[in-house]
């Protein structure tokens, strides 16, 4: 059975930062990436990352301040956020592709994780 798991969300204080964790089981896949839903707002994509690691993809709003990575062996792959903002509060998804065209695209993607809630406070 192929599923993601997410972890590592909590409240934390703006300028704070958390990492989450996402550990694929049943099978490895190409990319892996992350998406966010604020209360009232639509799903949007947070990040992404190839299988190698040597591309990686943030929206403009997180760059600088969030880093994607992935471990092969453990088959799990990161978001470290740093300098939060209240903004930045949402319900954290972790999602797998066999490619990271959908990724960028907003095409369907294979696998979703449950979510993880994330809370600055101001």
């Amino acid at each position: 059975q192929v599923q993601l798991v997410e972890s590592g969300g909590g409240l934390v204080q703006a300028g704070g930062s958390l990492r989450l964790s996402c550990a694929a089981s049943g099978r490895a896949f190409n990319s892996m990436g992350w998406f966010r839903q604020a209360p009232g707002k639509e799903r949007e994509f947070v990040a992404a990352i190839t299988w190698t690691g040597v591309n990686t993809y943030y929206t403009d709003s997180v760059k600088g301040r969030f880093t994607i990575s992935r471990d092969h062996a453990k088959n799990t792959v990161y978001l470290q956020m740093n300098s939060l903002k209240p903004e930045d509060t949402a319900v954290y998804y972790c999602a797998a592709h066999r490619s990271i065209t959908p990724f960028l695209s907003g095409g369907s993607l294979e696998v979703w994780g449950q979510g993880t809630l994330v809370t600055v406070s101001s």
